[in-house]
């Protein structure tokens, strides 16, 4: 018996022969930066919420109906006791979009940046830029950060592959955020939040949704952070150089 058992056990060059086989299959397994993009949902980008997480999270609640942009009409469901009702359905959509966009950015190493200047969301966005180790700028916007970097920094620096702005309005003036303008001038794509009250058109990734309250904001940059982690994760798994 002994005999018939060690027959049966396979030889070092056997062994050699089926490591190499596995080292060979293991390599063919390995995915490019360019076949990423065949796939609808590389990130798994629709297991990270449900349009049930951005009910409770108000997302759906907006201005006034006197406050309504005229190119927000689109993205309205309706309204309740004189208030905007934003269609969840195309924040979903929308927002998955935005998601899966930020997740090959940073698949790619590229440089992210968040951007607000509302006071209460200020201490948000700057610690989901640190979790995720990526930047931010909560601070008076300067247009020469983009238009002028060389005169603003001294010398010749790489700009953001993306801006998400979380607060599409300035807190001071009220108006559309500068940086909006700036990245659509230099080419960066800007992915940004956008209430009833504000305008989508210049913005690559508009999400429709309530940009006021803390809720929301923290859902919104709760799923940045996770997707943008989630990449960079995977990156490390894919072995990309």
């Amino acid at each position: 018996m002994l005999q018939i058992l060690r027959s049966l056990r396979p030889s070092r060059s056997t062994l050699r022969y089926m490591s190499s086989l596995q080292n060979s299959e293991t390599k063919s397994d390995l995915i490019t930066m360019e076949e990423t993009l065949k796939y609808q949902d590389y990130f798994g980008v629709h297991k990270l919420f449900t349009v049930k997480d951005l009910f409770n999270a108000r997302v759906h609640l907006g201005h006034k109906e006197t406050a309504l942009h005229p190119n927000m009409k689109n993205f309205i469901y309706g309204s309740r006791f004189g208030q905007s009702i934003i269609d969840l359905d195309q924040t979903t959509l929308l927002l998955r979009q935005a998601l899966n966009f930020t997740a090959h950015i940073a698949y790619r190493n590229g440089i992210i940046l968040f951007v607000c200047r509302q006071p209460q969301l200020i201490h948000m966005v700057d610690k989901t830029a640190q979790e995720c180790n990526e930047y931010s700028n909560t601070r008076t916007w300067q247009s020469d950060i983009f238009c002028a970097s060389n005169l603003a920094f001294g010398q010749e620096v790489r700009l953001p592959d993306l801006v998400i702005i979380v607060h599409s309005k300035d807190s001071q003036q009220y108006g559309e955020h500068r940086a909006i303008l700036d990245a659509a001038k230099v080419g960066i794509p800007t992915i940004g939040i956008v209430d009833t009250d504000c305008n989508p058109n210049i913005i690559t990734y508009p999400i429709p949704g309530n940009d006021d309250s803390i809720a929301s904001a923290r859902l919104y940059l709760d799923l940045f952070k996770k997707i943008i982690n989630i990449a960079k994760s995977q990156r490390a798994k894919d072995n990309v150089a």
